[in-house]
């Protein structure tokens, strides 16, 4: 059994000064789908160690995991919960710059009337009307590679996708794209040595921008925003404003990228899979859905604070301790139709049920976003790139190795397009 995982086949309910505990870091996460695997044999809920310093809990079964993302005593503001946060020993880490005010770190009545707002300038029919221009964007990626030879898929298609159109959805100059992708790809990386410098140039970047399209409105989404902001009653502030397109870039941006990544990935190694949505295309937003349950790419929710003493799954979870859920893991462990092994990819999967974009008032407000952006770019790399596969050892791909985003930092392939 590996070292990481030894303390975790113990009871979860031992004394909160000596916890069991499964440590999520980068040996974990590279390995996670397996790992997962073992933690549901043994219970619904686990101590985990998130990061140095951080220990709480985490959700692995499907059903406890709906029932977490709902409780109404487990909240995305630990502030209700600081006391006996420090209590326990510790360190609520809320650094200068992050996310900044935005609904992902809110609790009703706050998250209620900032979705209410962003909801108003990112409409579904904003959404809709980006097909076209996604489906260029795929082919004009494809277009700038050599006719075949070996690359690496996350840096020529991958994450320019993305970035690219929440960049023009926001409406960023297109001069300042370059630096938008590279600063979205650290900000979900708080390990990484760069997280803070991106967080904080993003920031300032899109302050600026704020500020500009106030002077000089376009049809784009930073626009409207600036609108809901001007206009609305129960208006956003200048915070806030800013911390929901900061929040709207770095989830739209990394979860799409590795979404991407994980599919091709998962297609790569299962050929009947590939050849099979080769051959009916029409499969492909219902294999989006496969794709998100099978390899999903927020591996965990972000961190609920309990703001008293409660229970769940028949563990007593103290005031103040630090929850999460693993996303990927409820997706393996929810009732399936088609395929009778929840392990295995299946793009045929009729309704594949998963808790990727989350459950509850959180649920990903840019869901359908993601959705026809992995739709529109596997269906063009499909028809345009007739011949793919991994040009290195499967054991040898690099996976992000802090966070909540599960994906690799590179996928190279052996291609011939078409």
């Amino acid at each position: 059994m590996d070292p990481h995982d030894q303390p975790a086949d113990q009871p979860t309910d031992q004394p909160a000064d000596r916890p069991a505990r499964v440590v999520i870091d980068a040996a974990f996460k590279a390995d996670a789908p397996a790992r997962y695997a073992r933690l549901r044999e043994l219970g619904p809920i686990h101590p985990a160690e998130f990061q140095p310093g951080l220990e709480g809990w985490v959700v692995v079964g499907h059903d406890l995991a709906r029932e977490a993302l709902t409780h109404p005593a487990l909240l995305k503001d630990a502030t209700p919960a600081a006391d006996a946060l420090d209590a326990a020993g510790f360190v609520l880490h809320r650094p200068s710059v992050g996310l900044g005010a935005q609904m992902l770190e809110a609790d009703p009545p706050e998250h209620t009337r900032l979705r209410r707002l962003a909801t108003a300038a990112f409409t579904p029919r904003r959404t809709a009307e980006l097909a076209p221009r996604i489906e260029q964007i795929a082919h004009g990626l494809i277009d700038a590679v050599p006719s075949s030879g070996v690359l690496d898929l996350v840096e020529a298609f991958n994450a320019p996708l993305p970035a690219t159109v929440i960049a023009e959805l926001l409406g960023v100059p297109a001069e300042h794209h370059l630096d938008f992708r590279l600063w979205s790809a650290q900000a979900l990386r708080p390990a990484s040595p760069g997280h803070r410098t991106a967080l904080a140039a993003l920031h300032g970047l899109l302050a600026d921008l704020v500020a500009a399209k106030r002077r000089r409105p376009q049809d784009d989404l930073l626009s409207a925003l600036v609108s809901v902001r001007d206009q609305e009653a129960g208006r956003l502030t200048e915070e806030e404003l800013v911390g929901t397109a900061l929040m709207l870039v770095v989830a739209g941006h990394e979860s799409t990228v590795n979404l991407l990544g994980n599919a091709e990935l998962a297609l790569l190694q299962h050929p009947d899979q590939l050849r099979l949505l080769r051959e009916r295309p029409e499969l492909l937003p219902a294999a989006v859905e496969e794709f998100l349950r099978h390899d999903t790419p927020v591996e965990r929710s972000t961190n609920r604070y309990a703001a008293e003493d409660l229970e769940l799954g028949g563990v007593a979870i103290p005031r103040g301790s630090v929850l999460a859920v693993a996303l990927g893991s409820a997706g393996h462990d929810a009732p399936q139709t088609g395929s009778g092994n929840p392990a295995a990819l299946d793009v045929g999967r009729p309704d594949p049920r998963h808790l990727a974009f989350g459950h509850g008032i959180h649920y990903c407000l840019g869901a359908p976003l993601a959705r026809l952006e992995a739709a529109v770019a596997l269906r063009v790399l499909l028809s345009r790139v007739p011949e793919l596969e991994l040009a290195v050892p499967v054991d040898s791909l690099d996976w992000i190795g802090s966070g909540i985003i599960r994906g690799v930092l590179s996928l190279p392939v052996r291609y011939r397009r078409g």
